[in-house]
């Protein structure tokens, strides 16, 4: 095999390949990239057996050939070359030589018949705006649980119905909702699809695709090797799907109170953070919000103590709660908008402290776009 290749080109396609892939992963075989090269460009792959990502680049190839190589390596190794065009060919022992102006690399081959097929993903599909995904991906994946012990909460559900695709998801203390346009096309079967895909996987793909235009969203396969794709220009990435029932929690979202507070986003944000620093890790902050504001306090080791208060337009009683101040930092970076309106929900259970909504406020008076909410489980103040 022998091809020619742009630099940059190279090095991007590389780089996309292998982010997916684990820093340490228990088969040797799959930390390589496998490279087919044919009268129609290159072809670049990368597979665990959970997620797999593909894309197609234009090169000279003067002879044809698949080879698998190391794929970390090969990143760097791409990432530093000199401005200069790159050959790939392979010697007669069967090593992979890369030549760059001056520099040369001879790197070791793999078995490519040892290497798992990549997944084809032929099943229903839709398109989602780019960028309206890539922020959705952001507003919800960041409240999914990072503990393995309960697999289904470490991914975000996807559900898709009618003309719309929701992301959920939860970590039992939070829950985050995003709404976002779906286009299911002529062959829209009106049936609901979900997908509960791992964020890890789902934060890259919105990293990756965030200016592409439209992406295209497939479901495909069966039983236990349920997978879904999402596929920008020439780039696919691929994900095995958690097994699992995700809980129902849309059913935790009030349908409509008037006991709610306005304040201003960012105002917020920065009270909480500085009244936070006196804080013992993972104790509540306790909130006041009254006719006059909000008012922020906290107590913590060395008798440190901190207060704050802020602006707020409170409708109905005044109300005293502890809320996990990372937590709420992260809904409020999520909202996007000048204003935040935080509505405080009621439960028939006396004993259960309720929980708060969190949803984008386009000003004091005007409500805003209601795509996105946030759900946040009070802490009990043991003073």
């Amino acid at each position: 095999m022998k091809f020619h290749v742009n630099r940059d080109v190279f090095s991007e396609a590389v780089s996309f390949v292998v982010k997916l892939l684990p820093q340490r992963n228990p088969q040797p075989i799959l930390a390589g990239v496998l490279i087919e090269a044919s009268d129609s460009g290159l072809s670049l792959s990368a597979f665990d057996y959970e997620a797999s990502a593909r894309t197609t680049i234009e090169a000279t190839v003067d002879d044809e050939g698949t080879i698998l190589v190391h794929g970390r390596l090969l990143s760097e190794i791409a990432s530093r070359l000199p401005n200069a065009p790159i050959q790939i060919e392979v010697d007669d022992d069967g090593a992979v030589v890369l030549t760059c102006g001056s520099a040369r690399f001879t790197l070791a081959s793999m078995p490519v018949q040892e290497y798992p097929a990549i997944p084809e993903v032929t099943g229903h599909s839709g398109l989602v705006p780019a960028e309206d995904f890539a922020t959705a991906i952001a507003q919800v994946a960041f409240a999914a649980s990072r503990d393995d012990v309960t697999p289904v909460l470490t991914g975000v559900q996807l559900e898709v119905s009618d003309t719309t695709l929701s992301l959920v998801a939860t970590d039992r203390y939070r829950v985050a909702l995003r709404e976002i346009p779906w286009d299911g096309g002529a062959a829209a079967s009106g049936e609901t699809l979900t997908a509960l895909v791992p964020a890890r996987t789902l934060t890259e793909v919105g990293k990756t695709f965030a200016h592409s235009g439209d992406i295209s969203i497939a479901f495909s396969g069966s039983g236990d090797r349920e997978i879904i794709a999402f596929t920008a220009g020439n780039k696919t990435v691929t994900s095995l799907l958690i097994k699992g029932n995700f809980p129902p929690v849309r059913r935790l979202f009030p349908e409509q109170t008037d006991h709610q507070a306005v304040v201003n986003t960012a105002e917020l944000v920065e009270a909480v953070r500085r009244v936070s620093l006196v804080l013992d890790r993972s104790a509540p902050l306790r909130f006041t919000f009254t006719s006059d504001g909000v008012s922020m306090d906290a107590s913590g080791t060395e008798q440190a103590r901190a207060s704050e208060s802020v602006d707020a337009v409170l409708t109905g009683d005044d109300v005293t709660l502890g809320l996990n101040p990372q937590y709420l930092t992260e809904s409020l970076g999520a909202v996007r908008s000048e204003f935040v309106r935080v509505t405080f929900t009621s439960s028939d259970n006396a004993n259960k402290l309720s929980p708060v909504l969190i949803t984008p406020q386009t000003s004091v008076d005007k409500g805003g776009e209601q795509s996105f909410r946030y759900l946040l489980q009070p802490n009990l103040l043991l003073r």
